[in-house]
């Protein structure tokens, strides 16, 4: 009667890995439970998802061909477009959320296009921000209901804010990855999306984990650029900045749950050093308790079938 705070199963985004070919359901190593799905099986998960009341999707797609610039991101028949009209065909009522990055889709495994600076190659922000409208465009095309660029390019907001309304889109919103650290949680993702760099790394254009005010601006600049929500990422070493952007702004706040968060609670429960389902939930209490409004986590099935007494 008195608790302060409660997880509902409306609170759970769950992300699926969407890869090329046909007859796949592939586990990650690094993520146990979790697998990379072709077209054809994808329809298993989305069943038992929407049979447990989660709301909402996150795709990731993983092409079949990648080259310089990810121009398969933006194709009309292109995986993850494809994969929006399955689910939306399958469930009609079900939210899409779609990632808008190249880091998938590039040979280089970057978040876009490449150029020299000084020496020292680098992604060329400025030659991106056209390609993510263009993403983002395509992705509503096929029925996306929120579009999330996730490549932390400076403008990539303002950009993509134009590209959907001219192409008559004026009405889908834009979740962006305001507060996106360059984090060493993200190492399981990697091996699940295939995106892993061919060299160097991604710290020239995400966060460096010890600026909190950096990221308050970044948000600030989103939302000035007409983001409608905005997401902090990774989770559990970033609380203290999920709950300033929320008391700061007071917009709608995701946190990313991201891969090597799972991946230690997996690997810890597996070799039983843990209560598997009570740090789950605790995390979860966590998150909402420090002012997410959503949390897109790779637990989301479990937790659905917990909270519903499974």
């Amino acid at each position: 009667m008195v608790r302060e705070t409660a997880v509902t199963v409306d609170d759970l985004v769950y992300p699926l890995f969407i890869y090329h070919g046909k007859d796949l359901r592939r586990e990650i190593p690094s993520m146990p439970g979790q697998f990379q799905l072709s077209l054809d099986r994808m329809g298993e998960v989305v069943d038992e998802a929407v049979a447990l009341k989660i709301p909402a999707f996150l795709l990731f797609g993983i092409p079949a061909e990648k080259d310089a610039v990810g121009s398969a991101a933006s194709q009309d028949r292109g995986i993850v477009q494809e994969a929006i009209r399955l689910i939306k065909k399958r469930s009609p009522e079900t939210l899409i959320i779609t990632d808008v990055c190249f880091c998938e889709y590039t040979d280089h495994g970057h978040c876009g296009p490449l150029h020299e600076v000084g020496g020292r190659i680098d992604v060329h922000n400025d030659a991106t921000l056209p390609l993510l409208a263009e993403q983002a465009v395509s992705h509503a095309r096929a029925g996306a209901d929120v579009v999330a660029p996730s490549g932390m390019m400076d403008g990539m907001v303002a950009a993509i804010r134009d590209g959907l309304d001219s192409a008559g889109f004026a009405h889908i919103p834009i979740l962006s990855y305001a507060a996106k650290f360059a984090s060493a949680y993200y190492g399981p993702f990697r091996d699940a999306a295939e995106s892993a760099p061919a060299f160097g790394d991604r710290r020239t254009y995400q966060m460096d984990p010890a600026n909190g005010d950096e990221a308050i601006r970044e948000v600030a600049l989103d939302l000035a650029e007409g983001a409608d929500m905005v997401m902090v990422k990774p989770g559990l070493a970033f609380m203290d900045i999920i709950r300033r952007v929320k008391e700061k702004f007071t917009v709608p706040v995701a946190v990313y749950n991201v891969s090597g968060e799972y991946a230690m609670v997996k690997a810890a429960a597996q070799r039983g050093w843990i209560d598997e389902r009570r740090i789950v939930m605790e995390t979860m209490l966590g998150f909402k308790r420090a002012g997410a409004d959503m949390i897109l986590t790779y637990h989301a099935l479990d937790v659905a079938r917990w909270l519903q007494g499974g």
